[in-house]
């Protein structure tokens, strides 16, 4: 039964190439064109494959229905957590998940520091979108238009002297960001507080929430917080494929 079962999941990823004709499907499971046949005529009846009317077969519409409800029924905050408290047991900072909702990027999970210098934020909490990491990642995500859109009706409130002073500079960060794939606030917010962050990516490539790490200047200067980011970026690349349903690529070593 394993082995028929195993066979059947074999077509999928062939018929995502593209159309496959029996012989292309029985050569590829390395059975005989019968086989094959049955186990396509039990993928059709449950509508994970089309015959089309030149009899190749194609992926069937209630795969994509399927995936489509996977998809909308995955918590990211859910996946993500375990990965995060794995990265505060390593480097003891605090460690917060953002995600952009209805022109918002919004706190959705956070794991104290272990030190006694913390910083303040609470989860359902807004961030400072105009210099936050988090809200930087996932606002340079957007479609260039939405960006510049947004830029234009942000206000750019100083909270320190390195705060995103205007529209341009906010394009100019966020195009920036867009291209090295990960940001930061070194005291753009408050003066003592620093942060990076690297965004969680879904199956399509597009960033659908972001996590930081932020410690107090006290604690650790911005230039030691900067060299936790390989290890942030790993954390947040470990998301991405879980979430997104991605095998981790093999070790060659």
């Amino acid at each position: 039964m394993s082995q028929t079962v195993d066979r059947a999941l074999s077509i999928l990823p062939l018929l995502a190439e593209g159309p496959a004709d029996l012989g292309q499907v029985a050569d590829r499971l390395g059975v005989h064109k019968s086989t094959a046949l049955r186990l396509l005529r039990t993928l059709h009846e449950h509508g994970l494959v089309h015959r089309q009317p030149d009899q190749r077969y194609r992926l069937g519409a209630r795969l994509f229905a399927l995936a489509q409800e996977a998809v909308e029924n995955l918590d990211v905050r859910e996946i993500a957590h375990p990965h995060l408290v794995e990265l505060n047991e390593k480097c003891g900072h605090t460690v917060h998940l953002a995600v952009h909702e209805e022109n918002e990027v919004l706190y959705i999970d956070k794991v104290e520091s272990r030190y006694p210098v913390r910083m303040y934020s609470r989860i359902g909490k807004p961030v400072a979108i105009t210099v936050a990491a988090v809200a930087k990642l996932l606002l340079a995500d957007l479609p260039e238009p939405e960006r510049r859109a947004l830029a234009e009706r942000l206000d750019y409130p100083r909270y320190t002297s390195r705060s995103t002073p205007d529209a341009t500079a906010f394009l100019a960060e966020l195009a920036k960001v867009r291209e090295q794939g990960w940001a930061a606030d070194l005291g753009g917010h408050e003066e003592s507080i620093n942060c990076v962050a690297a965004p969680i990516r879904g199956a399509d490539g597009r960033a659908v929430a972001a996590m930081s790490v932020s410690a107090p200047a006290v604690v650790v200067s911005a230039e030691e917080l900067l060299k936790l980011l390989p290890l942030v970026r790993r954390t947040a690349d470990a998301i991405s494929r879980e979430y997104s349903g991605k095998t981790p690529a093999k070790d060659t070593e």
